[in-house]
This record gives C-alpha cells, sequence and structure tokens, in this order.
C-alpha cells in the first residue's frame, strides 16, 4: 500500500506570522503520526519562511516513523543539515532562492554528473534518495544514472489536468514515468497539489507508487474537517 508522508510547512507558516509556537510544530508532528500518517516531510528553505532549522532536528529527535527532508542540495547549509539529521528520506528538489513553491523538476541529463555526486554522498551516510522529477521517461532515465533510490514525480500537471475532467489524458505520462523507473529499477514517490479529490485515481493508475507526499491541500482540508480526520480521509484514498 502506498504510505502517506504529511508535509507541515504551512503548519510552520502560521506558526512564524504570529511568532511564538502557536502552533507547535513538534506536537502537531506527533499528532499527524498519532492520527495514521506514515512519515513527516519538511522543506525547510534558506529564509526560513515557514520550517526552521532547528525544527529539523527537533523533530528527528521524537518522531517515530519516516523523517524526508525536502531541499535544494546546492545550498550548502541544507547539505550539512541533511547529514546531521541523518532522516530516513531526502528528496532533491531544484528550488530557485526565495521560490514560493516548487514548480519543476531536475534536468537529470543535464546535472547528471552533480546529482550523481550529491547521492553518492547522502547515500554514503545511510541517507535514502530521490529526486524530484517531471512526468518525462528521459528524466526517469537520467535519474537512474544517478544511482538515487527513488523519484518524486510533480504531479502539479496531473491535478490541473484532473480538475478540468481530463483525467485520463492527465495521468497518461505519469503512468509511462512509473512503468520506465519500475523498469530501471527505481522507487516511485508522487507529490505536488494530490488532494481528496485526484489522489484515489493517481494511486489506483501508478504502478509501483510508494509514497506521496502531501501539505497544502491536507492542511486546508483540516481547517474544515479536522486535522485527525483529514489525515485518516487521506489514508483511505491510498487503500
Amino acid at each position: 500500500m502506498t504510505t502517506l508522508s504529511v508535509n507541515i510547512n504551512k503548519l510552520a507558516t502560521l506558526r512564524n506570522s504570529r511568532g511564538g509556537n502557536n502552533p507547535n510544530i513538534i506536537k502537531a508532528a506527533l499528532d499527524i503520526e498519532r492520527f495514521g500518517a506514515d512519515g513527516i516531510t519538511v522543506h525547510p528553505r534558506p529564509d526560513e519562511r515557514h520550517i526552521r532549522y532547528q525544527d529539523v532536528y527537533d523533530l528527528k529527535k521524537l518522531i517515530t516513523t519516516e523523517l524526508n527532508i525536502e531541499g535544494n542540495c546546492t545550498e550548502e547549509k541544507f547539505v550539512q543539515l541533511v547529514l546531521a539529521v541523518k532522516p530516513a528520506q531526502v528528496t532533491l528538489v531544484p528550488d530557485a532562492l526565495g521560490q514560493i513553491t516548487s514548480n519543476h523538476g531536475w534536468n537529470t541529463i543535464e546535472h547528471k554528473d552533480y546529482l550523481l555526486q550529491m547521492i553518492g554522498l547522502f547515500k554514503k551516510n545511510g541517507i535514502r534518495t530521490s529526486i524530484f522529477v517531471d512526468p518525462v521517461v528521459e528524466m526517469v532515465e537520467g535519474a537512474a544514472a544517478t544511482g538515487t533510490d527513488r523519484i518524486e514525480l510533480y504531479t502539479e500537471a496531473y491535478a490541473k489536468g484532473y480538475a478540468t475532467g481530463k483525467k485520463a489524458e492527465a495521468i497518461a505520462p505519469y503512468i509511462a514515468a512509473a512503468e520506465k523507473a519500475n523498469e530501471m529499477g527505481l522507487g516511485i514517490n508522487g507529490g505536488h497539489d494530490l488532494d481528496l479529490h485526484n489522489l484515489k485515481y493517481f494511486a489506483q493508475h501508478i504502478p509501483g507508487l510508494l509514497e506521496v507526499s502531501i501539505g497544502h491541500a491536507l492542511i486546508c482540508d483540516a481547517i474544515y474537517l479536522g486535522l485527525e480526520n483529514t489525515v485518516q480521509l487521506y489514508k483511505r484514498q491510498l487503500q
């Protein structure tokens, strides 16, 4: 069954908007685990506008599920954080400085040598690696050449297509990318704009989908439905 990793960045954004520690990010992460999530995802950025680097150290000490740290490995502070914390998984995302949210995957062909070096560094330290990629077969092949353990399919295009009613067309490139990943021995994750409407169809049609990472939509739903109920609703979409 596909596992659910909950991205708690938006909870940290809410906390930071007023200062102090409300909501308490550590308590929220522990509650999300207790409510049934299989992992916690964080994406610290250089300006610490949501998750702070200290949050990541604190989370590592207390959570009992998998910790997934996302970020751009061209930032030295990020690399140092990952090597110090040693999460279960690091997901490499090619965000630009100050970018609001992730909006594209790696060009794994153009950056092969660099990614090969960084993947090797993290794997040497016992950290499972994943590369954020667009649903393009050539990018999946390029990812395999870096030695990564997994890819994370960037699912915004799927979500937009699904919302217009063209779900079969929207998911087709993701199926092709997943089939190539399976052929090349890569694990498959997915994330970005997955929600209660489109998640089940995605999970049912992507062969070998191991994990989805969901934050924004899940936290928005929790405002209306409650956090515990929302986590469990998302889990049901993956069954």
